[in-house]
């Protein structure tokens, strides 16, 4: 099939543009222009690559075709521009400017990605039907950007899937996610500065997440919200622990050098049973074996 992807050079995306070229896809990957992350694109000549900015999607029309869209692109994901409420409201046009496109291209599926931002704090694992209740910029522009995006679809007799992911960690991460910088900070020698890390998390390979995805474009059902994390939770202390014993057992860890940000969530756990009875998505890479893999890659 041929495959689009926009918002393909992230953690999650290069590893969806990886996925779909193995399983003999082809990928058209719309790039931002001049990204210093083109690299972790795949080298082949199953990707072809369109530079095009988030906010000029209809200056592709008529030059490309897809039989499945998938829009990982998003502007301002940094902390201070989650809170950016004309920031964010920008990102749900540019939504449906993908969704024109998708259509334009002859997409007959169209799949967006939400957050858990979507929901707000929680003390249940989250679920498709967990209420709603953001309480960021960015949290409530990913939710009404996959209700418009469903609504637009089906009037353009497309089907569509939103999905909801939970934290990610792999192999492109940025330096400055919590997984990167307590790897980073070990292997230098240094104690990471933490919170507590009394939080209940649940953290999701992204070559996992990306499996997931490819299994919501092949067997999610036309119109369904798909919560994508590793369905387990820990203590995000105990994360960081494991972290230590792969990176460096002997470096001490600075914890409560921190405090906790305003609105901080203390439960981020997805319950994905409708994900894997739909898809029969089931994650594969346990937590250790994902930071061996990213220490392996990083050396």
């Amino acid at each position: 099939m041929d495959i689009a992807v926009a918002g393909p050079t992230g953690s999650i995306g290069s590893e969806l543009v990886k996925e779909l070229i193995c399983e003999g896809h082809h990928v058209t990957a719309i790039v931002r222009p001049g990204s210093s992350r083109i690299s972790n694109l795949p080298e082949s000549d199953m990707v072809t690559v369109i530079e095009c900015d988030i906010s000029d999607y209809k200056s592709l029309f008529e030059k490309g075709k897809c039989d499945i869209f998938y829009h990982l692109a998003w502007a301002g994901t940094t902390v201070s521009s989650r809170s950016d409420p004309d920031l964010q409201s920008d990102n749900i046009q540019y939504a449906l400017d993908a969704v024109s496109l998708a259509k334009d291209w002859g997409a007959k599926k169209f799949i967006g990605t939400g957050s858990q931002a979507e929901y707000g704090p929680s003390d249940i694992p989250f679920t498709p039907s967990t209420p709603i209740r953001p309480v960021s910029a960015y949290g409530v522009a990913k939710y009404a950007a996959g209700r418009l995006c469903g609504m637009c679809c089906r009037e353009n007799n497309m089907e569509f899937n939103w999905t909801r992911i939970l934290s990610t960690y792999g192999k492109n991460d940025s330096s400055g996610t919590l997984i990167r910088y307590v790897i980073d900070t070990l292997k230098d020698g240094k104690a990471p500065q933490l919170t507590r890390c009394e939080q209940v998390w649940d953290y999701i390979y992204s070559e996992d997440c990306a499996k997931a995805l490819i299994s919501v474009g092949d067997r999610g059902i036309d119109g369904k919200t798909y919560c994508i994390g590793s369905g387990s939770s820990r203590l995000l202390k105990d994360y960081v622990e494991d972290i230590r014993s792969i990176v460096s057992p002997d470096c001490a860890i600075d914890y409560g050098a921190i405090d906790y940000y305003p609105d901080q969530p203390m439960m981020l756990c997805a319950d994905i049973s409708e994900l894997t009875h739909d898809t029969g998505f089931i994650p594969q890479t346990s937590f250790k074996d994902g930071i061996r893999q990213i220490v392996a890659y990083l050396s």
